[in-house]
C-alpha cells in the first residue's frame, strides 16, 4: 500500500510499504481523510521526536475494512474517528478517565504508524480503551478528521474554565488559535482579544468572532487588554504559538485568579523568565493542556456538525501521492489547515 513515511528530520517520502491485516482484537481502517498538525511539522523540523520509519498522521477518520478475531463491536464498513492514543487502561490516569495522561501512552503517528496512508492498523489496546469512535451520521469524514485538534481545543478552554461571558485573550491566530476563537465564541465567551501579526490571519480571527485583533508589532498588547477590561485583565490568556517570551506578558494581562495556559508545543529547551510573585500575589493558575479525554472527543464530534467554519479553515487538500506538499504549504506558512483526502467518500 502507499503511505507517507517519516525517515528523519527533513525527509518524508510517499512510498510503497507492506500491506496490513488485523490480528486478534485489531482493526484495519481504510483512511478517508487525515489532517496535518503543527506537531507533525515540528517532527519534520527535528523539534519533536517520532520513530524513524513511522507513518505520520494522528488526525484521522475512515472506514473499518477488516476486523481481527474476537472483535464484535465493529464491522467492515463502519465509519470511525480515531483518538490516536494507545493507553494502558490501568494506571491512575486511565482509571480516572484521563487516558491522554496515561503514563505508558503510545501515539499513532509518532510511536506507531498513523493515518497518512491508504490503511492504518488499529492496535487492540487502542480499541479496548474506547479510542475508536463512531461519528454522528450527519458528520462527514472530511470534517470528522478534525475531531482530534478540536478536542484538544475543547480541553484547553475547559481547563481555563472558559464559559458564557468569559473574557479571553488568544495569543497566535494559526489554525489552533483560530480553533480557540471559533469554539470560545460558540461556547458563549464574552470579549475575545487575539494577538496576531499576520494580516490574513487577523482577518480570519475577526470572521470567527474575535472582539478585537491586535498586531503586537504595532500595538502594546498588555495595555490593550487592560484598556478593554477596565484595568483588571482577562480571565484567561491562552498561548497557542510556541513563544516562550510571551509568558511574562500573559501573566501581566491576566486578572487575579485568572488562567494562563501554555497550549502550544514549544521548541526544545525553551525557557521563560517571569516574576513568580505575579503568580503568587494574583493567585494566577499557570497551566497547560495537551490532547483530550475520550469524553471530550465524543462531545467534540457532536459539536462538529454545527461548525461549518471548520471546512473553511481546511484551506488545502491533497491526494495521498502529494502528501508531502501538505507539509510544504505549512512550512511556507500558507493557508491554515492542510489535509490529505485518501478516499473520495470522505
Amino acid at each position: 500500500m502507499k503511505a507517507l513515511v517519516f525517515h528523519e528530520p527533513g525527509r518524508i517520502v510517499v512510498e510503497d510499504v507492506a500491506d496490513i491485516s488485523p490480528g486478534p482484537g485489531e482493526l484495519v481502517i481504510d483512511v478517508a481523510a487525515a489532517a496535518i498538525c503543527h506537531s507533525d511539522i515540528r517532527v519534520y523540523l527535528g523539534q519533536k521526536h517520532a520513530k524513524p520509519g513511522v507513518i505520520p498522521g494522528h488526525e484521522m477518520a475512515g472506514f473499518v475494512s477488516a476486523i481481527g478475531d474476537s472483535v464484535d463491536d465493529f464491522k467492515p464498513g463502519d465509519r470511525v474517528v480515531i483518538c490516536p492514543i494507545v493507553a494502558c487502561g490501568t494506571c491512575v490516569f486511565c482509571l480516572s478517565g484521563r487516558q491522554h495522561r496515561c503514563i505508558a501512552r503510545r501515539t499513532l503517528g509518532y510511536d506507531e504508524n498513523g493515518g497518512l496512508a491508504e490503511r492504518v492498523l488499529i492496535p487492540a489496546q487502542l480499541r479496548a480503551v474506547g479510542h475508536v469512535l463512531r461519528p454522528p451520521a450527519r458528520l462527514s469524514l472530511a470534517r470528522a478528521c478534525f475531531t482530534e485538534p478540536l478536542a484538544c481545543v475543547l480541553n484547553s478552554l475547559e481547563t481555563c474554565r472558559v464559559r458564557a461571558g468569559t473574557s479571553l485573550v488568544v495569543i497566535g491566530a494559526g489554525p489552533m488559535g483560530l480553533y480557540h476563537v471559533l469554539l470560545a465564541r460558540k461556547l458563549g465567551a464574552g470579549m475575545i482579544i487575539v494577538s496576531e501579526p499576520d494580516p490574513n490571519r487577523q482577518e480570519w480571527a475577526k470572521r470567527l468572532g474575535a472582539t478585537d485583533v491586535v498586531d503586537p508589532t504595532r500595538t502594546e498588547l498588555v495595555a490593550t487588554v487592560h484598556e478593554h477590561t477596565g484595568g483588571i485583565g482577562a480571565e484567561a490568556v491562552i498561548i497557542t504559538a510556541g513563544l516562550g517570551d510571551m509568558v511574562e506578558a500573559a501573566l501581566q494581562m491576566t486578572r487575579p485568579q485568572g488562567y494562563v495556559s501554555l497550549f502550544a508545543g514549544f521548541p526544545p529547551n525553551t525557557h521563560a523568565d517571569f516574576d513568580v510573585n505575579v503568580v503568587h500575589y494574583k493567585e494566577i493558575r499557570l497551566t497547560g493542556s495537551q490532547n483530550a479525554s475520550p469524553t471530550q472527543y465524543r462531545r467534540t464530534m457532536e459539536l462538529l456538525p454545527h461548525l461549518p467554519e471548520i471546512d473553511e479553515l481546511g484551506t488545502h487538500r491533497f491526494a495521498l501521492a502529494d502528501a508531502a506538499q501538505a507539509y510544504e504549504v505549512r512550512l511556507r506558512n500558507e493557508g491554515l489547515k492542510s489535509m490529505v483526502v485518501v478516499d473520495e467518500r470522505a
